[in-house]
């Protein structure tokens, strides 16, 4: 890989120390920058978050559907971005159909095992962000979601766009959780306009 193509796939490491300060009875964000000067391009393209099985041999129409999903699971990702709890509910709704058309009858084996996981997984995330009117409650949905997501079209080779696995450490209390997206530019889903480009990209496939 070149240079220039190891500095394309990683990368948005934008600033993410986000830390509220009472100035004048306001909070003020203030942004640091993170500190990746220990890594090098390499290091970072090689990065590996997620590990999942190799299960790029499944048949054409079933990588189709999961393509499907992932379309859903974006549009949804960017309906939290936005904060439109509306649009986020219609979108997991979206994402819930597009799951249910995944034919794991086409699957056997370890292959069939893994999707029924991580689909029930995708099922159960996308269930709550549905049933939520408040953008916190649903955004709470949104890591588990977005792990399995992630590894169902990591693990079948689901779809040929180029897909970034990113992470704001401030999520989930602190604790740090991943979205997916199709564009490096980290725009933060977790926490919309407050913090949009907390993250960092983490992974990324394609």
């Amino acid at each position: 890989m070149t240079f220039a193509g190891a500095v394309l796939v990683t990368f948005s490491f934008t600033a993410c120390a986000e830390k509220q300060q009472e100035a004048s009875g306001t909070a003020q964000d203030q942004h640091e920058e993170m500190d990746h000067s220990g890594m090098n391009h390499s290091e970072m393209a090689a990065k590996v978050v997620v590990e999942t099985p190799d299960y790029t041999s499944v048949a054409e129409p079933v990588k189709a559907q999961v393509a499907a999903l992932v379309d859903s699971y974006l549009r949804l990702k960017d309906a939290l971005v936005a904060s439109s709890a509306k649009t986020a509910k219609a979108e997991a709704e979206a994402v819930l159909a597009a799951a249910e058309k995944i034919d794991l009858a086409a699957l056997e084996g370890d292959q069939k095992e893994f999707a029924q996981e991580k689909l029930g997984e995708v099922k159960q995330s996308a269930s709550r962000i549905a049933a939520a009117n408040d953008i916190g409650a649903q955004r709470e949905g949104l890591e588990l979601l977005s792990e399995a997501t992630f590894s169902l079209t990591k693990a079948f080779g689901a779809t040929d766009q180029k897909l970034y696995y990113q992470h704001c450490p401030m999520a989930n209390n602190n604790q740090g959780a991943y979205w997916l997206s199709s564009n490096q530019e980290i725009r933060n889903p977790y926490f919309g306009e407050q913090m949009l480009k907390c993250g960092s990209t983490e992974e990324s496939i394609n």
